[in-house]
């Protein structure tokens, strides 16, 4: 048997190491001076307990919700989901919630994705949209009540006079 020996290539500096090691004897944490908590997790996972300072159930953010032509300031829960800000702006702009379009970060947002999962914080803005194609059946059915276009089964015709 053959055994091989280990080389140095570099020189440890001892005063570097030393600080190094009084920093993980304190906790990892020498700036907040205090104890880290501990939790085990279902998996059996020992992780670092997560304090906040806020309870996540009653946290409340307020959003800014803009729509072509005004702007709206809505107060509510993080927990919440995007469903249930639509049935807050059907509220407020009158447009009923299977109408509304909701984009966040450039994304359309679905009903039941929730904003603290999704990322929303205090403060950050939402698109609000009409679906076009439910803005574009309102104009065929004011177009059909006025007599320019007739609406036979679901499909369209137009009158044309010669």
């Amino acid at each position: 048997m053959i055994k091989l020996r280990c080389k140095k290539l570099f020189r440890s500096n001892s005063k570097v190491a030393s600080t190094k090691a009084a920093a993980a004897a304190s906790g990892g944490n020498a700036k907040l001076g205090g104890e880290i908590k501990w939790e085990l997790r279902p998996g059996g996972m020992l992780v670092q307990k997560r304090e906040c300072v806020e309870n996540d159930e009653e946290s409340i953010i307020t959003l800014t919700v803009s729509t072509v032509s005004q702007w709206h300031d809505i107060s509510i829960r993080a927990t919440s989901s995007f469903g249930e800000l639509k049935m807050i702006l059907a509220i407020v702009t009158g447009l009923e919630p299977k109408e509304q379009r909701l984009l966040y970060r450039g994304k359309e947002r679905e009903d039941y994705e929730y904003l603290h999962m999704v990322g929303v914080k205090d403060k950050d803005k939402v698109l609000l949209f009409e679906d076009p194609a439910i803005k574009e059946r309102k104009l065929l059915n004011l177009a059909a009540t006025s007599g320019r276009v007739k609406v036979i089964g679901g499909s369209t015709y137009h009158t044309i006079c010669v």
